[in-house]
């Protein structure tokens, strides 16, 4: 089996007790763990991968908090550095009546933008390893270095590069930068997975059939289109899948593509074939799991408390 590797932002979700307001309405929230490279390390690890998250957290209580819970559930956490020159981000959290999301974050800036190129190690990495990272920490400080440095280390080895940019308009005031940013780092991906919903802003195409054209342009071997309740279309060796997806009573959308992604590339990692030559059995197989993972990621609140188990997931598959 191979390592899995995020690399990213962990902070703190604080999760409403009520939905269908509107931020500046919420009474009450509760603390939860997220970041979508640590929800992803955690699906990973309790999925059963060895599965390590490299940050920067504050040396401060929410810190301490986030690698609680990442060593509870599995995660290394032995590549994480502590700060005292920044606080542990935190991201406020509103929900709809169906469960989708609407977020206030505090990052200005954060510890885990801190993340410095020269605190990554070439040597933690090996063949056929797996690097998952998003693009909320490709803004223009210390960790985009840090990413850069991870990435190309990874490469080195024969390791293999995963990409989900999980878009976060509100923490970047240049749109225009950001969208140049996620392009510049597709040139890395080896498995790109983006929402229905990002493919546009992404592409520039409203034709999702010319904006997939363009985005296997890039030297991508899997590129997934998540599609929430409507399942997942997979793009590789100049084939595509598509797999419907489970139908589950919503009650927090947080974290459930981070539940896919962490899913996709645990199968990924216990597979002795490269990605390359996945056979569509597997990779129908593969998709399937991971659209239940999310699936049932969204029956509870929040993220990382949400994950199933395994045997819980295959319990699930079994009714359906």
């Amino acid at each position: 089996m191979s390592n899995i590797f995020t690399i990213g932002e962990a902070l703190i979700d604080f999760i409403p007790e009520q939905k269908g307001v509107g931020l500046k309405d919420v009474v009450s929230f509760e603390k939860a763990a997220g970041g979508a490279p640590a929800n992803v390390a955690a699906c990973a690890a309790i999925l059963g991968a060895q599965s390590y998250f490299i940050g920067k957290l504050g040396r401060d209580a929410f810190g301490d908090f986030l690698v609680d819970v990442l060593r509870n559930v599995g995660v290394n956490t032995g590549y994480i550095q502590r700060t005292d020159k920044a606080n542990t981000a935190l991201a406020f959290v509103s929900l709809s009546e169906n469960g989708d999301r609407d977020f206030s974050f505090y990052r200005s800036p954060s510890a885990d933008m801190l993340l410095d190129e020269k605190e990554i190690n070439s040597k933690w990495f090996n063949l056929g390893d797996i690097l998952h990272f998003c693009s909320v920490s490709l803004i223009d400080a210390p960790v985009r270095k840090a990413h850069i440095a991870a990435i190309k280390a990874v490469k080195e080895v024969g390791g293999i590069i995963s990409f989900d940019p999980n878009i976060r308009l509100p923490l970047w005031k240049d749109h225009n930068e950001y969208k140049k940013v996620i392009c510049d780092f597709i040139e890395y991906a080896d498995i790109l997975k983006i929402s229905e919903d990002e493919i546009e802003f992404i592409t520039g195409e409203k034709d999702e059939a010319l904006a997939i054209e363009w985005l296997l342009s890039f030297k991508i071997k899997i590129l997934i289109i998540t599609r929430g309740h409507n399942g997942v279309s997979a793009y590789y060796n100049n084939q595509v899948m598509r797999v419907p997806g489970y139908s589950v009573s919503v009650v927090d959308t947080t974290g459930a593509g981070d539940a896919f992604i962490g899913s996709f590339i645990y199968k990924i990692s216990t597979s002795n074939h490269g990605i390359s030559c996945i056979t569509n059995e597997n990779m129908k197989e593969i998709l399937s799991f991971s659209n239940a993972v999310a699936a049932l990621t969204t029956t509870r609140k929040g993220a990382i408390n949400a994950i199933p188990s395994r045997e819980v997931v295959e319990k699930f598959r079994t009714k359906f």
